[in-house]
């Protein structure tokens, strides 16, 4: 009888152990994740909602009168080029409705890329957008680099990678283990005072969440830096020695389409290199033969005419880049074209000749790539209403899970003292394995979390646990 007791209390008490170190690791990553969620849904509120805010700030630009006809794409993307003889046309971007002006891209002599809208009827354009002005484009450079290049990115990175076991120590504190934990499982105990019912909310919120949580983090971590490009993005490149075999490649990737900060290129292509127009004909000669060829490029309307027949509707056209540049028409779900990732497509036109170079669709993503482009519908809300309105709630519950885990903070937090409450550890026998792994994996499969995460143990091992003051501050 003694002995089962004495195992009973052995057991209880590595229980109690493993919840406090669990705890302890919810709340450093915390400390260090909660501030970027909270910039990140924020941030992805403001994308959400793209479409309605540039409306309301460029009604007299975006709006035009229905009318029967169309002028050529030829003739609208001249009427820019006159009005800005010194730009560089880079993109046309016909409108998704009747009633709304097209977009020609242009680049200014200083560098800065700006929108020329366009009424397709008249060919009148109505006035110029920098595109790094907008709304979306400030969020979205918030929501990838924080403002601060590189450094923002690996920032973003390191928060991703430890959000994942921000999620992981946060399934293991919510799912039911006793009579405490099982009191407020899937429950909102709101007579038992502020610090329980945010308790529940934060702990039901995020443990019914977390397969949303993980999805945005995954998908998030696949545009990242390290992990994203490096490790991922580079494995899942369109294979373009398999398929354009000989033809000339240039030193230009697809990414060099991208216009800032805006991603518009299909992720498995950004890092693939670009092909090239022939340039070894006379072009003057053909000129001569081909009224309708210009500077030596082939007339806009009929690339749009070839693009047309292969299937597309809703598209964008890039224009040529140089002398070896090529005419590039994509559609994807990345840039927002198109919702079916099926439709997923980027074909790539010889300046001179018109000729089909390079066709990519999506039979030729890779399982991941395919996964990545169905997931970037979903994570911008582009599928549907329902899709848009579920990530609004998502964001608004994120925010929440973020705000009751600061309230829980304050209200636990030691009180008259300037110690930053960390959760007690409490000593115990042996190694825990499952969390051990857990550990293991994360700083594997996530490098720049890993070394976090190292610096995190050496710092509590070497100084937080040993040097009194910084002991007392941590209590």
């Amino acid at each position: 009888m003694r002995g089962s007791t004495s195992s009973q209390v052995a057991e209880n008490s590595r229980a109690k152990s493993l919840y406090f170190l669990t705890w302890r690791w919810h709340f450093y990553a915390g400390l260090f994740v909660i501030p970027f969620i909270l910039i990140l849904a924020l941030t992805g509120l403001v994308m959400l909602f793209d479409d309605e805010i540039e409306q309301a700030r460029y009604h007299d630009l975006l709006v035009v009168t229905p009318q029967h006809h169309e002028l050529a794409v030829s003739a609208q993307v001249a009427a820019v080029q006159q009005r800005y003889p010194d730009y560089v046309v880079t993109q046309f971007i016909p409108s998704q409705a009747d009633n709304l002006a097209n977009k020609v891209s242009v680049r200014a002599p200083d560098g800065i890329n700006l929108f020329a809208m366009v009424d397709p009827y008249s060919g009148q354009v109505l006035g110029t957008i920098d595109r790094s002005e907008s709304w979306y484009s400030l969020a979205n450079e918030i929501h990838a680099t924080l403002l601060m290049g590189d450094l923002g990115d690996y920032l973003i990175e390191v928060a991703a990678s430890l959000g994942l076991l921000l999620l992981v120590t946060g399934l293991y504190l919510w799912w039911p283990r006793d009579n405490a934990s099982k009191a407020g499982f899937l429950k909102l105990r709101m007579t038992h005072g502020t610090k329980v019912f945010m308790r529940d909310l934060h702990a039901n919120l995020g443990g019914v969440l977390s397969i949303v949580l993980l999805f945005f983090l995954i998908s998030g971590l696949s545009w990242t830096g390290i992990w994203g490009k490096t490790l991922v993005q580079a494995w899942n490149t369109f294979p373009t020695y398999y398929t354009w075999g000989e033809k000339p490649q240039s030193t230009l990737t697809h990414a060099s389409l991208n216009h800032g900060a805006e991603e518009e290129m299909p992720w498995n292509l950004e890092q693939a290199p670009m092909p090239e127009s022939t340039v070894a004909h006379d072009h003057s000669a053909m000129n001569m033969e081909m009224p309708e060829m210009a500077h030596g490029s082939i007339n806009v309307d009929k690339i749009v005419a070839k693009a047309e027949q292969l299937g597309f509707t809703q598209y964008r056209v890039y224009f040529p880049n140089g002398e070896k540049g090529v005419y590039t028409v994509a559609a994807n779900t990345m840039a927002g074209d198109i919702t079916d990732p099926r439709n997923d497509r980027t074909s790539h036109f010889d300046q001179y000749t018109g000729n089909l170079l390079v066709d990519v669709t999506w039979a030729d993503y890779t399982l991941y790539a395919k996964a990545m482009a169905a997931g970037v519908s979903l994570h911008q809300g582009d599928l549907s209403s329902l899709n848009k309105g579920l990530n609004v709630f998502f964001c608004l519950a994120f925010i929440a899970i973020a705000l009751t885990g600061i309230v829980m903070w304050w209200i636990r937090r030691p009180s008259g003292s300037s110690a930053l409450g960390v959760p007690p550890r409490f000593a115990t026998s042996g190694i825990w394995k499952t969390g051990l792994i857990t550990l293991i994996l994360l700083a594997v499969l996530f490098p720049l979390g890993g070394i976090t995460i190292v610096i995190t143990l050496m710092l509590d091992w070497l100084l937080f646990s040993r040097v009194e003051k910084l002991r007392l501050a941590l209590r």
